[in-house]
C-alpha cells in the first residue's frame, strides 16, 4: 500500500510543560486506508491531528502528506484535506447553505456567487446529497443560530466533504450525532474509500467505530504503545477467556491441575485463559461433567483497557 501520510519522530513540546505532548511518534498511513488513532484524554491525539492538518506547528520531526513536506507545502496540503474538528467551527450569522458555499469558494471549488441560485448545478446537487445523507436538507436555508449542537456538527461534516478530499481527518466526528446520522456517515465514508480511494484518519472514544479500521495506533502520554490491525492488537495481548462450572468443582480443578492448565476459581466457577487454538482440544479432553461453558473472545475494549492500564501501572512504578 502506497503511503499517503508519513510521520517520522514527530515531537511537539510546550515551554510550560516538562513532558512532550507528542513524544517521538512514527507511523505511515496508506492511500485508501482507514486508520484510527486512540488514546485517553490528554494522550496527544488532538495535538497530533492538529499538526497533520497544518493547524498547529510541530517542534521537530518529519511529516509528508501525499509526498508533500508539511513545513514547505502546507498550503498545497490543505487543499487535499477534509477536516472535521472535535468542536464545530461554523459562523452563526450565516445560514447553513451560506456556511457551506463560502467555504467551498474559499477552497477554490467555485467562483464567488452572492446567492445560492447563481451557484452551478454541481454544487447544488452535492450539498443536497450530503444534507440529505445527514438529515438536515430541510434546514439548509435556516440561520445557524437556530441549530442544535448536533446539527452544527452535521453541517461541519458536509462542509468538510464538499471538495472530495483525498484524506479525511475526523476528530471525534460522531459526537453529538443521532444513531441514524452516525450510521449514514460511516456508510458514506465506506463508499468514498472504496470508490475514490479516500484515506480516513480517525480519532474517537467510540471503540466500536475504531474496530472497523484497517489499523489502529494507540498512544498514551504522547508515545505509541500499540500499532497494528484490530485483530493483531487483540490477539497479541489477550487470550480467550473460558468459564467452566461443574457439580463436582473439586474434580474439575483436580483434572485441570493434572493437565497443568492454569486457572482461577471465582464464585465456584473456573476461569482460564488458554490460547485460542487450544480451547476446543482442551474442552474435548475434559472428563468431568460440565454444567456451564462460556467462551469470551477478547474485544477491542478489553485490549485497549489492558494496554492503557498496564501503561499507567508501569509509569507509576
Amino acid at each position: 500500500m502506497v503511503p499517503i501520510i508519513e510521520v517520522k519522530n514527530l515531537i511537539k513540546s510546550y515551554n510550560k510543560s516538562q513532558a512532550n505532548a507528542v513524544d517521538g511518534i512514527s507511523f505511515t498511513v496508506g492511500q485508501g486506508e482507514f486508520f484510527a488513532l486512540l488514546g485517553p484524554n490528554g494522550a496527544g491525539k488532538t495535538t497530533a491531528i492538529s499538526i497533520l492538518t497544518t493547524t498547529l506547528s510541530k517542534t521537530s520531526g518529519e511529516v509528508l502528506i501525499s509526498g508533500l513536506d508539511l513545513d514547505r507545502d502546507a498550503t498545497k496540503i490543505r487543499r487535499n484535506l477534509g477536516i472535521i474538528f472535535q468542536n464545530p467551527s461554523v459562523d452563526d450569522n450565516l445560514t447553513a447553505e451560506e456556511n457551506v458555499r463560502f467555504h467551498a469558494i474559499l477552497y477554490g471549488l467555485y467562483p464567488f456567487r452572492p446567492t445560492y441560485g447563481l451557484m452551478p448545478q454541481e454544487y447544488k446537487n452535492k450539498i443536497h446529497d450530503l444534507a440529505q445523507l445527514l438529515s438536515i436538507d430541510k434546514e439548509l436555508f435556516n440561520p445557524i443560530k437556530s441549530f442544535s449542537g448536533g446539527m452544527k456538527r452535521k453541517l461541519e461534516i458536509i462542509r468538510s466533504l464538499m471538495h472530495d478530499p483525498t484524506i479525511i481527518f475526523l476528530d471525534e466526528p460522531t459526537s453529538g450525532l443521532d444513531p441514524i446520522s452516525r450510521a449514514n456517515l460511516w456508510s458514506y465514508l465506506r463508499d468514498v474509500r472504496e470508490n475514490q480511494h479516500t484515506t480516513v484518519f480517525l480519532t474517537t472514544h467510540y471503540l466500536e467505530e475504531a474496530e472497523e479500521a484497517d489499523r489502529l495506533c494507540i498512544i498514551n502520554a504522547g508515545k505509541i504503545v500499540a500499532l497494528g490491525t484490530p485483530l493483531e492488537i487483540k490477539g497479541k495481548l489477550l487470550n480467550t477467556q473460558v468459564v467452566l462450572s461443574s457439580p463436582k468443582i473439586s474434580d474439575l480443578t483436580h483434572e485441570l491441575t493434572q493437565k497443568k492448565v492454569e486457572f482461577t476459581l471465582e464464585h465456584d466457577e473456573v476461569v482460564l485463559h488458554p490460547d485460542k487454538d487450544n480451547v476446543a482440544p482442551l474442552i474435548q479432553s475434559l472428563t468431568t461433567k460440565l454444567t456451564k461453558l462460556d467462551i469470551h473472545n477478547p474485544s477491542l475494549d478489553d485490549a485497549y483497557l489492558q494496554i492503557i492500564g498496564s501503561q499507567v501501572k508501569n509509569e507509576g512504578v
